[in-house]
């Protein structure tokens, strides 16, 4: 039998870069304060090293395909994020900020799965099975089929996988699972990266999808090593604001769907309801007559949503005036400013601008452009935008407004949410049927569009 050595090492928390002494400062991630160390077992020196018989590699056009059917949750805008349901011996990573309903849609989307005829499987590291079943009968998610367990010995999961061959798995949290052979604490960088591989090889291996609900720092990234969404095959994260309703789930990997998708929940005392028309959930507060208001359309993936834009621009004495954005890209904004002052002739350099998306969506496509500077413009010259106009188009940086995609399904959605007149770039409503009961008005650049709007 192979004697054993001890060795030490240090590894980052943050990216899982290794060290043979501690470092202040990551190298690799730049992390401060993120280096612990760690114990590796290894073998003596002169172990006879034996090559491992793995699979023969086979001609690709060789390898048939089978169409499965894909889990549906129960859930359809779960369902949708997916990418139309669970893939057989898919891994997925869902993060979320503490308390914004990770596990509360975990244990509604393995009811929906139970209620089809399915065996579930949900391992608990944080909650015991009483306080799974109290959660449980509030979000009414009681099924014979739905089996709880309260584990965090990963050697322990995978024996009760083995004995109870679940149809779907669900381990809450992975940063609380630790394996027995390994000394550090449950959470660092060898226990996560460890627990999460052998579930990766038991999801490839069976098939049975699983589900690693992962906890998020303060920067709002998955807490662990980067390596931890490499190797899944898609992560959700799960976002919004806990002091309001709405819960926004998008996916940022995705290798069975699109991670353009989202899907909108709104949080009940039962649990998380699907929000079936977004844009009337967003648009339902709007003010009348508000100066800073408009309303644009965001496609995310094939589902157009009409979001409200709210700016404020203030006057200020200091040399530098604020910039706080929050639901768009803060860079965007800026050069948007900038191509303001240059085109339009509007010194906001003396004005702090405040922008922020209502019900706490975020936006990053092009096409809002237009959007934002229309709210800058209405709140700068104090003037309201019409309640009836939805303003949509990409802004270049000689003030042009340049032609967007699916310009006709944006105009679609506003129509049935009331919407008479759309402003547009002259570019994309070329390329369109005009439809009846809505005036369409194409614009050029941004000057023209502002003269068209005060």
């Amino acid at each position: 039998m192979a004697r054993k050595t001890v060795k030490t090492h240090f590894a980052c928390q943050s990216c899982g870069y290794e060290s043979a002494k501690w470092m202040g400062r990551c190298t690799e991630c730049g992390a401060w304060d993120a280096f612990a160390e760690e114990v590796r077992h290894t073998a003596a020196t002169g172990r006879k090293i034996m090559s491992a018989k793995g699979n023969r590699p086979v001609p690709i056009d060789a390898v048939n395909i089978v169409d499965e059917a894909r889990m549906s949750t129960g859930i359809k805008e779960f369902d949708r994020v997916l990418g139309g349901g669970l893939v057989a011996g898919t891994l997925v990573l869902i993060g979320g900020d503490p308390g914004i309903g990770k596990s509360t849609i975990m244990l509604q989307a393995l009811h929906g799965i139970a209620t089809g005829g399915h065996k579930v499987l949900y391992v608990s590291g944080e909650e015991s099975v009483r306080q799974l079943r109290l959660r449980s009968r509030r979000l009414e998610t009681v099924s014979p089929t739905l089996l709880v367990v309260s584990e965090i010995d990963i050697d322990a999961i995978m024996a009760m996988v083995e004995s109870e061959r679940p149809d779907v798995l669900v381990v809450d949290s992975i940063q609380t699972v630790f394996s027995p052979e390994i000394t550090s604490a449950p959470g660092s960088v060898s226990q996560v990266r460890e627990s999460a591989m052998r579930l990766m090889l038991m999801a490839k291996r069976t098939g049975i999808p699983t589900f690693l609900v992962g906890h998020v720092t303060k920067e709002g990234a998955i807490a662990g090593p980067r390596l931890l969404e490499h190797m899944v095959d898609t992560v959700l994260y799960f976002e919004g604001d806990r002091n309001h309703v709405f819960r926004i789930l998008r996916a940022v990997k995705n290798r069975f769907g699109s991670t353009n998708e989202i899907g909108v929940f709104e949080m009940k005392e039962s649990g998380l309801r699907e929000v079936a028309n977004p844009s009337a959930v967003f648009l339902s507060e709007r003010p009348e007559n508000a100066p800073g208001s408009v309303v644009t359309a965001s496609m995310e993936g094939t589902r157009p949503i009409l979001v409200e834009l709210q700016a404020l621009a203030s006057s200020t004495n200091f040399g530098t005036p604020r910039r706080t954005i929050l639901g768009l890209d803060q860079n965007r904004v800026a050069l948007l400013v900038a191509v303001m002052e240059k085109q339009l002739g509007m010194h906001l350099m003396g004005h702090d601008i405040f922008m922020n998306v209502a019900g706490g969506v975020k936006i990053m496509e092009p096409a809002v452009d237009m959007g934002i500077v229309s709210a800058i413009a209405s709140s700068f010259l104090d003037r309201p935008i019409r309640r009836d106009t939805m303003v949509v188009g990409e802004v270049g940086l000689a003030g042009e407004v340049r032609a967007v995609g699916n310009v006709d399904t944006r105009i679609s959605e506003a129509q049935k949410m009331g919407f008479s007149r759309i402003v547009a770039p002259v570019g994309s409503l070329k390329r369109m049927k005009r439809p009846k009961g809505i005036t369409l008005e194409g614009v050029e650049s941004v000057s023209a569009a502002v003269a068209l709007l005060f």
